[in-house]
């Protein structure tokens, strides 16, 4: 690990302020390899592994790079899920804060006028999967001449997903004279070949990790009837009492089907697929991350977009189809430098793709028997204890930040000529307020969002009640985080 600072970097003061909210210190060891050469705006191909810290790796160097002033995107980011293309946007937006960098998603199953109406706001840096991005750009929705850097986030997952003629349609699509970074945790022909066809002489950097998982994580197997997997979970759980746990099942039914007989036996637990409305599946990952359950069940849908550091294990209660999955979704533990452990359940029938996934992860993963009787039955009064005391609520540190900050919505918008600047010019003229306690502001026909950060928001709503924007006198109040 590296013992430099963010602050060694030629990073501006805003960006700086904003990595110490979050808790950023020292980067991890892709951020050091990879911020210096971004900064220099080289083109970058990037091994590393899930959990490494890629996204701040591209994220602080793009929020350092791109110019406030201009309006439309210069910044696109694709990522292979909707869960990862909000989670990315959500840390890119924590790390532009107060540089007030203005980043967009675009995904599927979300309303297309809405993010139309975004992005004809001033617009940063874009953040989206490859369908609704080449949709927004076949429609002209999404303008691309001043676009100078591209990003490629998971590429072998990207790939897997059968996303490839898309993401090289955006790629011809884009201005020849860009930066173009690729990120992927493993290497497969088709990323090489991504790499000489659009990329000009990258850089490589790849983070070496032992063997292609995690040095971090305990891998196991143990073998069972399909039959007897819900028993061995049950036990498996009183003997490993984990904090925070993901279970991967293979199918979205397999998945709610767990969760019933889960739910119903009074594990405090959700569930996670594809099949799901977006809003609820990130509510989900929402009070996954605070900690408001201690089980997730999951499809290998959640095995991107998921970052959280203190997830101690990964049960695969069904085996992954593919081998890369394997390594995706053990991923998901042992990160940010923590220890993690992922358990696989194998039936007589999984022989052959457990033998896939060693011989593409260079190891044999230990057998280990399934817990004993006694063991259990030893350790159970613990673990029902614990299951009635509930778990413990995690503080996250975008929360901490995002206390910080209220959003003020006056009546007033395009249709009034109000500009960024109109409002800037006038709540920086209040008593105990300066430029840098605004942040994103965002004006649509009718309506403008103001951010008001490090907590003078209340300060801000009252005065602004009495006071003029361009002569008019706006209706003002609190408005939804």
């Amino acid at each position: 690990m590296s013992e430099k600072r963010f602050t060694a970097y030629p990073l501006s003061e805003e960006i700086v302020r904003a990595l110490n909210s979050l808790g950023f210190d020292t980067p991890t060891e892709v951020q050091s390899e990879v911020i210096p050469v971004a900064l220099q705006k080289k083109d970058l191909v990037v091994k590393s592994q899930t959990g490494s810290g890629k996204t701040a790796a591209y994220g602080i160097p793009l929020c350092e790079l791109v110019d406030w002033n201009e309006n439309k995107p210069q910044a696109l980011i694709l990522t292979p899920t909707r869960e990862l293309a909000l989670q990315v946007n959500e840390d890119i937006t924590n790390i532009g804060r107060f540089k007030r960098i203005k980043a967009t998603p675009l995904f599927g199953k979300h309303p297309f006028h809405i993010q139309k109406a975004e992005l004809k706001q001033r617009t940063h840096i874009v953040v989206g999967t490859p369908g609704r991005v080449l949709d927004h750009i076949e429609r002209g929705t999404l303008s691309l001449e001043r676009m100078a850097y591209l990003v490629i986030d998971e590429a072998d997952e990207m790939l897997n997903m059968g996303f490839i003629e898309q993401v090289q349609s955006i790629i011809q699509a884009l201005p020849r004279d860009r930066v173009t970074m690729l990120f992927s945790a493993t290497f497969p022909e088709d990323v090489a070949q991504l790499s000489h066809q659009y990329m000009d002489n990258p850089a490589e950097i790849e983070i070496q990790a032992s063997g292609i998982t995690t040095a971090t994580i305990e891998h196991a197997v143990i073998q069972v009837s399909e039959a007897g997997k819900l028993a061995l979970l049950q036990d498996l759980l009183i003997v490993e009492s984990p904090d925070s746990c993901i279970v991967f099942c293979r199918t979205q039914e397999h998945v709610d089907q767990l969760f019933r007989e889960m739910a119903d036996l009074g594990y405090p637990c959700d569930r996670i697929h594809g099949g799901m409305e977006q809003d609820e599946r990130f509510e989900v990952m929402h009070a996954f991350r605070r900690g408001q359950f201690r089980y997730l069940i999951a499809t290998d849908v959640a095995a991107r977009g998921i970052d959280i550091t203190d997830i101690t294990h990964v049960i695969n209660y069904d085996i992954p189809l593919e081998k890369e999955s394997y390594v995706h979704r053990t991923g998901r533990t042992g990160r940010a430098g923590k220890t993690g452990k992922a358990i696989t359940f194998i039936t007589p029938r999984d022989g052959r793709r457990l033998a896939d996934i060693e011989a593409y992860i260079g190891f044999t993963i230990p057998k280990v028997n399934a817990p004993s009787e006694e063991e259990v039955d030893r350790l159970r009064p613990d673990f029902e204890e614990k299951l009635h005391i509930g778990p413990e609520l995690k503080k996250d540190k975008r929360e901490q930040l995002n206390k910080q900050i209220m959003k003020l919505n006056f009546n007033g918008g395009k249709k009034k000529k109000l500009r960024a600047v109109d409002f800037v010019g006038t709540i920086a003229k209040l008593d105990g307020v300066t430029a840098e306690d605004i942040g994103i502001i965002t004006i649509l026909d009718f309506v403008t969002d103001v951010e008001i950060l490090n907590g003078k928001g209340p300060l801000v709503l009252e005065m602004m009640k009495d006071t003029t924007i361009k002569g008019k006198l706006l209706k003002v109040r609190k408005g939804k985080k």
